[in-house]
């Protein structure tokens, strides 16, 4: 039965259409989320509050011989967890890491570029990673807000270590000064203003 379903923190796209038991595109492309789409314009940036559509299920019928093993396999699961180290802007190569998501743990390296590269589920919420040097980190997944509410600027300044301030929503001094740190340390008009450079340059180093 279609359905309307109202975001909470940490929802995207893929998480609902894991939930649900959809592809994440039949989903976001179907045209009662045409405003959603347009408004949102990326699948994994959602505010909570936001109303998705969720239509019917289709069955679908395949024909297999009964006397043999057949494997399916869902197409829009896993998604990938991308992180790099740096250390003074500069990428740290191949760090040893224990990731940790939702429970589940892991051990791995990261690549030459500092990058580390993991397929989780796509309704993760969580994910601590801990160093080899004990260095902890704790993440919330999907959690970012658009980068067009001061929320989600908030979010990505506090990200990357410039904002230690409330997620208030309030474009206040503390968060004004954040932004002129954050376009200062990346040869950026240093206006204090969430201009669409300073929007974009927070999008592309957060990842959406």
């Amino acid at each position: 039965m279609a359905t309307r379903h109202e975001v909470k923190q940490g929802d995207c796209i893929y998480s609902i259409a894991f939930e649900y038991g959809f592809f994440a595109d039949t989903i976001w492309n179907h045209p009662n989320n045409a405003e959603l789409k347009k408004t949102r314009k990326e699948p994994t940036v959602l505010m909570q509050g936001d109303t998705v559509y969720v239509p019917d299920k289709r069955l679908k019928e395949v024909s297999k011989p009964t006397d043999q093993m057949h494997k399916f396999r869902c197409k829009n699961t896993p998604k990938i967890l991308r992180i790099q180290f740096l250390r003074l802007d500069k990428p740290i190569p191949d760090v040893k890491y224990k990731l940790d998501i939702d429970g589940h743990e892991k051990e791995g390296k990261a690549d030459s570029n500092g990058w580390l590269t993991e397929s989780i589920s796509p309704n993760a919420q969580n994910a601590v990673i801990t160093l080899e040097n004990g260095k902890k980190y704790e993440l919330k997944l999907g959690y970012l807000d658009p980068i067009d509410e001061i929320t989600g600027i908030q979010g990505r300044l506090r990200t990357l270590g410039y904002y230690n301030g409330h997620i208030n929503g309030n474009m206040d001094e503390t968060t004004k000064e954040a932004l002129q740190v954050f376009q200062n340390s990346y040869d950026l008009e240093v206006t204090g203003e969430a201009d669409a450079q300073t929007k974009n340059l927070l999008k592309e180093l957060t990842g959406g």
